[in-house]
């Protein structure tokens, strides 16, 4: 096969499409890295010259994150990580929750970070049963990933919930929760609301009715290791782990000041250009979608419009989803399959378990910032190619 065959179309680039794993760095996120390593390098706790200097750098990128996501700076806090973010944002409410509460109720698309947190809260934290007896309590979803709001709603009045969890999108399919709706359930059972915004923030404007939400700073283009929660004025929130003697009670460690600089650039940035950015990709992703439905055996999964704009998934019958990936790769394609957490261990995605939709053979797509229509029309060229080959 020729070199140019190897990537699809004529002399068309290479193609990283695998942005909901991680966005490649920002260039507004890589500059001001650099500049804060020479100046964020001191223990912005302490009083010395160099130390006040990191604090104004630390206070900065909190001020552009709490303005970007439209909250008050005082309720944003930087963690180690999305994860990290997640398990503090949950177990906090869950902690902070008044009376003898039980499980948390979550739908089963979560996040395996949703999911794990939930299944620790119900085993060591819950407060009304015995640890070996301790389950969260999953709720089912239609067959576009969305969550099934009377069966959440009835959780919701037989669990006496510790909190719920809903994200804001799917990580897997793309498609958009009835955030708000569960808010309003969450808040008349007296618990709180965690929602898991990793997949879309930056991308698309916060849900409201949250008490506790999280995000992750390489998903939009800043920095691996940075993690954004976020926890409403007055929520009923306590730190669920060891106390830190570090003035923000939410976190834990000393911060990375230039990292979290870095994601707040980036934020910044992907937020003033979303709009045209998401427009673009929506359209770019319908393409694809498109392309991937006219194969035959071919089931494209998600919300075809209330989703994520630079996402799409799909099933392929008879072919092997590390297969897929493989040969997608070798053309130039880099695409993700199985489960988005867990596609190291080759387990089927309980996402797509979830829906009804076929778990094996499947394919994620996501479009970065810089992707370009020639990109997705070499990919859509490529794709009847590569599968019928695999058939064969």
């Amino acid at each position: 096969m020729s070199e140019s065959a190897a990537v699809g179309i004529g002399s068309a680039p290479p193609a990283y499409l695998d942005a909901a794993s991680s966005e490649p760095l920002h260039p507004a996120a890589r500059e001001s890295l650099l500049a804060a390593l020479d100046a964020g390098y001191a223990d912005p706790r302490r009083l010395h010259h160099p130390a006040r200097n990191a604090r104004l750098l630390l206070d900065n990128a909190r001020a552009v994150v709490a303005e970007c996501l439209q909250v008050g700076p005082e309720e944003v806090t930087f963690t180690a990580s999305g994860t990290e973010a997640v398990h503090r944002g949950l177990l906090g409410l869950a902690a902070g929750a008044t009376g003898a509460r039980g499980p948390v109720v979550l739908p089963e698309v979560e996040h395996a970070a949703v999911r794990h947190a939930a299944e620790w809260w119900s085993r060591w934290g819950s407060r009304s049963r015995a640890p070996e007896e301790g389950q969260p309590m999953l709720v089912g979803v239609d067959q576009l990933g969305r969550v099934d709001i009377a069966a959440l709603a009835e959780a919701v009045r037989a669990g006496q919930p510790a909190a719920v969890a809903v994200q804001s999108a799917n990580h897997e399919v793309g498609t958009l929760q009835p955030v708000e709706e569960a808010a309003a359930l969450a808040r008349d059972s007296g618990a709180g609301l965690f929602v898991d915004a990793c997949a879309s923030m930056g991308r698309l404007p916060l849900p409201r009715g949250w008490d506790a939400l999280a995000g992750s700073a390489h998903k939009w283009g800043g920095p691996a290791g940075v993690g954004i929660l976020l926890v409403r004025r007055g929520a009923r929130w306590a730190t669920p782990f060891p106390d830190d003697d570090r003035a923000d009670h939410r976190a834990v460690g000393y911060e990375n000041v230039p990292a979290a600089l870095a994601a707040a650039a980036a934020l910044q940035a992907v937020v003033a250009e979303r709009e045209e950015t998401g427009r673009r990709q929506h359209a770019m992703i319908d393409r694809i979608r498109s392309a991937a439905a006219a194969i035959d055996d071919v089931d494209v999964v998600g919300d075809p419009d209330l989703r994520l704009p630079h996402l799409a998934t799909f099933s392929v019958l008879y072919v092997n989803g590390e297969q897929l990936v493989t040969e997608l790769d070798r053309r130039g394609f880099s695409v993700a399959s199985g489960s988005a957490c867990t596609a190291s261990t080759l387990e089927p995605s309980h996402v797509l378990a979830a829906m009804g939709a076929l778990t094996h053979g499947n394919v994620r797509v996501s479009l970065t910032r810089e992707a370009t229509d020639a990109q997705v029309e070499a990919f859509c060229a490529v794709l009847p190619d590569v599968v019928a080959e695999l058939r064969r």
